[in-house]
C-alpha cells in the first residue's frame, strides 16, 4: 500500500471507528491513547519553542504491528494534547514495511525526525535505512530519505535511532543485532545528520564485563542526568529469574560515564526499569526548564496482545504517563511529572488500620500511601498488591489463561504514590526509587479496598480527565 492509500484508509478508520473507542468503559481519562488501532513506541519526544511534540508508532488500520506510521500529539503543558497530522506513513522503497521508531532534534530552525525504515523482502530477509523528514510547515513533514545504510557486520536489525547534539557534532545510538546474534548498541557522529561514521559498539551482549545479555537491544536512549551518563535500552531474549526478567522483553538501564573521543562507555550493572506487567521502549526528552522527562509505552511486543478487551472496540495500548528522572544514590529514580498536579480533585485524608480504611474509589484517581507494617490492597477486584515487610507483589490474572501472575519489588516500603486510570495504574515506590506499572482491567466502579492489621495513611485525589483534541 502506498503513503496516500493508508492515509486515506486511515480517515475512514478513523471516522467510523472513533464512536466505538469512545464508548469502551476502558478507554483512559488522561493518559494518551490512539483514537483508533494500535500504539506502541513513544517517538520523536522533544520540546520545541515551548512545545512538546510526542510522536507515536500507529497502525490506523488494525490492532496488530502492521501499517506502521507515525502518529503525533503536541501539548503546552503536558495535560492536554492536541491531534496533528500524521508525521510518517510508509511506502517508499526505503520504509516499505514501516516508519519504526526514531527520534527528533532541531536542525537549522526545524524539527528533524530521525526513524529507521523497514524493508522486508520476499524470500523472509529484511535490511534497515535510518531516514531524515524536516518539518514542511503545518505540522506536515517532508521525507529527505536514507543517510545511513546497514552497517556491515550486522542483521537486518538495526533500528530505533535517538540522536543529540554534543558540542559541534551529532550523536546517535542505535539498537542492532549482529551476525552471531547479540544485542548491541552502536555509537556514530554526523557533522550534519546527512553523512554518518559509526564509532563502535558501546554496549551489549558480551561488553563491558556484562556477559551474554540478548540477542536484540531495541530503543536506546543516552543522556547525561545530574553528573552521570544514562543509557536506556530494551534487551530481548533475557532467561527470566525468580522475581525479575519476567515480562517477554524488559526496558532498563545502566549508569555510567561515555568517552566520546574513544566511543567507550564504562558503566554498572543492568537495572530495569519498571517492575510491572506493562513497561517498553521509553524514550526522554531534555524539557526547556532543565528536566529530563520520560513516556513509556504502557504495554509489552508480543505478550497476550490479543487478550486485551480493548481490542473489541476497536484499540490497543496506550502511554505511562509523563515522568520526571534523577539520580539517587546510584540509581534511576522516576516519579509523576509535577504538571499532573493539577488534575487534582478535592482530597481525602485518613489514618488508621489497613482493615478499618474506607473504600476509594479508583476509576480515575490517586492515591499516596504511607504504611507501617504489612498490608492487602485489592483494586476493583482486578488486581491486589501485597507487601509482607519484605517483598512487594502485585497479582493479577493472565489476560489469556486467566491464571495468577505475579511481578515483584524487594525491599521496605515507606510511601507508594499510585495512579490510576481506568484500565492502568502506575506504582510509585518510595517516592520513585521504583515503579510497577500495568494494564488491568476492572468492572464498573471499581474500588480500592485495603485489609492488614498495620497502620497506614491514605491520601485520595480524583484525576479530571484531560482533553485530547
Amino acid at each position: 500500500m502506498d503513503e496516500l492509500s493508508l492515509i486515506k484508509q486511515a480517515a475512514r478508520a478513523l471516522m467510523s471507528g472513533i464512536p466505538r473507542a469512545l464508548r469502551d468503559p476502558h478507554r483512559p481519562a488522561w493518559h494518551l491513547a490512539p483514537s483508533v488501532g494500535l500504539l506502541n513506541d513513544p517517538n520523536g519526544f522533544i520540546q520545541h519553542d515551548g512545545v512538546y511534540h510526542l510522536f507515536y508508532q500507529w497502525n490506523p488500520l488494525g490492532c496488530d504491528h502492521r501499517n506502521k506510521c507515525w502518529g503525533h500529539w503536541q501539548s503546552t503543558d503536558l495535560l492536554h494534547w492536541q491531534h496533528q497530522p500524521v508525521a510518517l506513513a510508509p511506502g517508499a522503497c526505503y520504509d516499505s514495511h514501516g516508519c519504526y521508531s526514531g527520534s527528533a532534534v532541531v536542525a537549522d530552525g526545524k524539527l528533524t525526525l530521525v526513524y529507521t525504515g523497514n524493508v522486508k523482502y520476499p524470500d523472509g530477509s529484511r535490511t534497515a535505512y535510518q531516514c531524515l523528514a524536516q518539518d514542511s510547515g503545518q505540522g506536515e513533514f517532508a521525507k529527505l530519505g536514507p543517510v545511513l545504510p546497514l552497517p556491515a557486520g550486522y542483521s537486518g536489525h538495526v533500528r530505533d535511532p535517538k540522536v543529540w547534539r554534543h558540542q559541534d557534532s551529532w550523536y546517535m545510538v542505535l539498537g542492532a543485532r549482529d551476525l552471531q546474534d547479540r544485542g548491541k548498541v552502536l555509537l556514530l557522529s554526523s557533522a550534519d545528520l546527512r553523512s554518518w561514521r559509526l564509532l563502535g559498539e558501546i554496549a551489549g551482549s558480551g561488553l563491558n564485563g556484562i556477559g551474554e545479555f540478548g540477542y536484540m537491544w531495541e530503543c536506546p536512549d543516552l543522556f547525561a542526568l545530574d553528573g552521570a551518563q544514562v543509557l536506556i535500552c530494551c534487551p530481548q531474549g533475557l532467561a527470566k529469574q525468580a522475581e525479575r526478567y519476567l515480562n517477554v522483553y524488559q526496558a532498563g538501564y545502566l549508569i555510567g560515564e561515555l568517552d566520546y573521543h574513544r566511543a567507550a562507555f564504562s558503566h554498572g550493572a543492568f537495572r530495569e526499569l519498571d517492575a510491572g506487567f506493562e513497561f517498553y521502549a521509553p524514550q526522554t526528552a531534555l524539557a526547556e526548564d532543565g528536566r529530563r522527562l520520560l513516556f513509556g509505552w504502557l504495554g509489552v511486543p508480543e505478550q497476550d496482545e490479543d487478550a486485551h478487551p480493548t481490542r473489541q472496540y476497536g484499540w490497543l495500548h496506550c502511554m505511562t504517563c509523563p515522568r520526571e528522572l534523577s539520580l539517587r544514590d546510584g540509581e534511576l529514580c522516576q516519579l509523576p511529572a509535577r504538571e499532573l498536579r493539577r488534575l487534582r480533585g478535592a482530597a481525602t485524608r485518613w489514618r488508621g488500620r489497613a482493615d478499618d480504611a474506607p473504600a476509594c474509589v479508583l476509576d480515575s484517581a490517586e492515591l499516596q500511601l504511607t504504611p507501617q507494617g504489612a498490608f492487602s490492597a485489592a483494586f476493583g477486584e482486578a488486581m491486589t498488591l501485597h507487601w509482607d515487610g519484605e517483598l512487594l507483589r502485585l497479582t493479577r490474572r493472565n489476560l489469556r489463561s486467566g491464571q495468577p501472575e505475579h511481578r515483584y519489588w524487594r525491599g521496605e516500603v515507606t510511601h507508594l504514590q499510585l495512579l490510576f486510570d481506568r484500565s492502568s495504574v502506575e506504582i510509585f515506590i518510595n517516592r520513585g526509587a521504583a515503579v510497577m506499572s500495568a494494564r488491568y482491567f476492572p468492572g464498573p466502579e471499581p474500588l480500592l479496598r485495603m485489609s492488614g492489621d498495620g497502620a497506614l495513611a491514605l491520601e485520595h485525589w480524583p484525576l479530571t480527565p484531560c482533553m485530547l483534541e
